[in-house]
């Protein structure tokens, strides 16, 4: 993670300002649900003041408002073929919590140069920035085998089977794996945490489609946390709600 320049910051491209001929606008309503909506600052192309506008991301576009209720975006970001980026705060931008998202696409990790077609955005906190690049990262990566961190299980399931017939996602498959040949005598299993900034790292790896390999120096407790988190985050549980009030008894 690199600074970006306050020159490059203050050029600033929006690249949906660009997009919004008339006829060209895709129709939010048709990219399926909303994965994530709420306020952001982004930068003015040009002029280094902050507009607050409404975002929206639906599929593959991220579409912002005026105001929540407009029904016709303002404009618009297709995010495939870009990259999002945490920021650290420069200078001139003490306390602020930054990400851009840029040209580059899904393949290049490693961030760019300064680019001034790039879309700097401001969230409220550091959560809801950590948030937003992680919505946006696993709708960018999902084509490619990634972004499986809040991913339904069974189109984790469906993309993987191109790696051979499989009951559970490679993740799953490899830390299981892992701790039942590692971590059965180990104390604390599940219960101790493992190394927070490993366990991102791990995070962004798979979600990045990559497929990380543990060995003899992984910390058990990580891979147990790593684990956890997957669980922890699917849109739902594997014991799927509708199981569940089915086989709940009728009184």
């Amino acid at each position: 993670k690199q600074p970006t320049s306050s020159l490059a910051r203050s050029k600033s491209l929006v690249m949906g300002e660009q997009s919004q001929s008339p006829g060209r606008t895709p129709c939010p309503h048709r990219l399926g649900p909303v994965l994530k909506a709420g306020w952001l600052k982004k930068q003015r192309s040009i002029m280094k003041n902050w507009q607050q506008r409404w975002f929206v991301l639906r599929g593959d576009q991220l579409f912002y408002y005026k105001d929540k209720d407009e029904i016709k975006p303002q404009g618009f970001i297709s995010l495939q073929g870009t990259q999002v980026t945490e920021l650290p705060p420069g200078p001139e931008d003490p306390g602020k919590h930054l990400f851009e998202i840029s040209p580059g696409g899904a393949g290049e990790r490693e961030k760019v140069p300064a680019n001034p077609e790039a879309l700097l955005l401001m969230a409220s906190s550091q959560r809801d920035m950590e948030d937003w690049v992680q919505a946006i990262c696993r709708v960018i990566w999902a084509p490619l085998g990634g972004g499986i961190f809040g991913q339904r299980l069974e189109e984790t399931v469906h993309h993987e089977r191109k790696y051979g017939p499989r009951l559970a996602p490679l993740l799953v498959e490899q830390c299981v794996d892992f701790i039942r040949e590692r971590g059965l005598t180990e104390e604390g299993l599940f219960r101790m945490p493992g190394q927070a900034n490993l366990v991102r790292d791990l995070q962004d790896s798979f979600d990045c489609g990559e497929k990380p390999l543990f060995d003899s120096t992984t910390d058990v407790h990580t891979v147990a946390s790593l684990l956890k988190l997957y669980l922890r985050e699917l849109p739902e549980p594997v014991v799927p709600f509708a199981r569940v009030l089915w086989s709940w008894p009728n009184k």
